[in-house]
């Protein structure tokens, strides 16, 4: 017997942009600053949850098992459970996925689930040659040995590795994120001036959403140790246009590229959680649903068109439901990039894909860009890559609230070719 899994409830640090040196905000600092005021606001102790599952990507030395580091550092005592799961820019949304499940299985009743992420502070590494000279350096046994070792110096080695650039880049197609949405782009035909739109009118629902004050129930305020407030998401640019977006050169593949950095997702810092409860915890807890999860997907394609990864995992998802894309009320489809959504929108109306990829009679169909992303997406909030999952989820829940929407799906692409989906319905 499958019980349902609700979400309860959730929260959000806003989404700081990374500016070339290490944020305010380490992973477990961003959890706590929003996880205390979620958890202050419930009608039972820190520590009556079950379980504690955070995602993270970029774990810092220092913050070993990020979710044992927040769930000890929140107050949810000695004696609680807590792992980090991590499949890139997924990890959010697995924490959700496994938490749903230990519940729906009836391992749990009340599980926090969340996802943490500061970019900035991914680290710089230095290159082989460094490192084989530190170890013969270090190695060295005799005075001879250890002259003969610093002879060995190279200016070179003062150069180090970018972290963030290696993790963005995939080990076995060699392509870093941004060239595997050119070849989306590429594949399904989308413009560098419809990359340009997207991005622009992305950024003004944005901009819009926030002076309408539609996070008013989903951001907490994250206060630095300098006294410095953060209250929204930062990498908001409202002035956008697709005209001035189109005087920006190509990032990735010049000269003819698509992808620019201002129609891609921004590297910030972030956290996210929710709270998953059984019905079992609802009555014992009295709380609100807000709503139940109906079930999860993931899939798997060639990581050279990983973007392509919310087709295939929310196609499978309505196939197994008996529903069609037009079903669907509200969409939050991770923007990694520009050209890589609209990829996805183009791949759902071509015949020829449709059924030699996802097993169709034809075209899947078309979803409304009234339908997508309501409220702007990564390319404006920012894609704090182990936290965004997460936040799609909470976001989605509550746009269908405001909207008086029944029905919705978050879905992503996941560096390396996967993809994640999740159906959620209104309660």
């Amino acid at each position: 017997m499958r019980r349902p899994v609700y979400i309860v409830d959730g929260s959000r640090t806003p989404f700081v942009k990374a500016r070339g040196r290490p944020g305010p905000f380490t992973p477990v600092d961003l959890a706590v600053q929003c996880g205390r005021p979620l958890l202050l606001r419930q009608p039972f102790a820190p520590d009556a949850f079950d379980l504690a599952i955070l995602g993270c990507v970029n774990v810092i030395a220092d913050e070993m098992n990020p979710a044992r580091v927040a769930a000890l550092r929140l107050g949810m005592g000695e004696a609680m459970v807590a792992f980090t799961v991590q499949i890139n820019c997924g990890s959010g949304m697995q924490s959700i996925d496994t938490g749903y499940r230990y519940i729906r299985d009836g391992a749990a009743d009340l599980i926090l689930a969340g996802g943490a992420e500061a970019l900035s502070h991914a680290p710089l590494v230095f290159n082989r040659g460094a490192v084989n000279w530190y170890a013969r350096l270090f190695g060295a046994r005799n005075i001879g040995a250890r002259l003969a070792a610093l002879l060995g110096f190279r200016p070179a080695f003062f150069k180090p590795v970018i972290g963030l650039e290696r993790g963005l880049t995939d080990p076995i197609t060699d392509l870093n994120m941004g060239q595997t949405a050119e070849l989306v782009g590429h594949l399904f035909h989308v413009t560098r001036r419809e990359a340009d739109q997207y991005a622009a009118e992305s950024q003004q629902r944005l901009a819009a959403a926030q002076r309408e004050n539609f996070f008013a129930d989903e951001i907490e305020p994250a206060f630095a140790r300098d006294g410095t407030v953060y209250d929204h998401d930062d990498g908001v640019r409202p002035d956008s246009s697709a005209d001035a977006l189109a005087k920006l050169k190509p990032a990735f593949e010049r000269p003819w590229g698509k992808v620019t950095a201002g129609n891609s997702s921004q590297i910030s810092d972030g956290a996210s959680w929710v709270i998953l409860a059984s019905e079992d915890a609802v009555a014992r807890h009295k709380l609100t649903p807000r709503a139940v999860i109906v079930d999860s997907e993931w899939s798997a394609l060639d990581p050279a068109v990983m973007g392509l990864g919310p087709v295939y995992c929310s196609t499978a998802l309505l196939r197994r439901h008996g529903l069609a894309l037009d079903d669907i009320e509200l969409w939050e489809l991770n923007e990694a990039f520009a050209a890589q959504v609209l990829g996805c929108l183009a791949a759902w109306q071509d015949d020829e894909f449709c059924r030699d990829a996802l097993g169709l009679a034809g075209a899947a169909g078309r979803i409304p860009r009234e339908r997508l992303n309501v409220d702007g997406g990564a390319i404006g909030v920012g894609h704090p890559v182990g936290a965004s999952g997460n936040r799609i989820v909470l976001h989605l829940v509550n746009a269908m609230k405001r909207l008086g929407k029944r029905r919705g799906i978050a879905t992503e692409c996941i560096g390396g070719g996967q993809g994640g989906a999740m159906l959620i319905e209104a309660v």
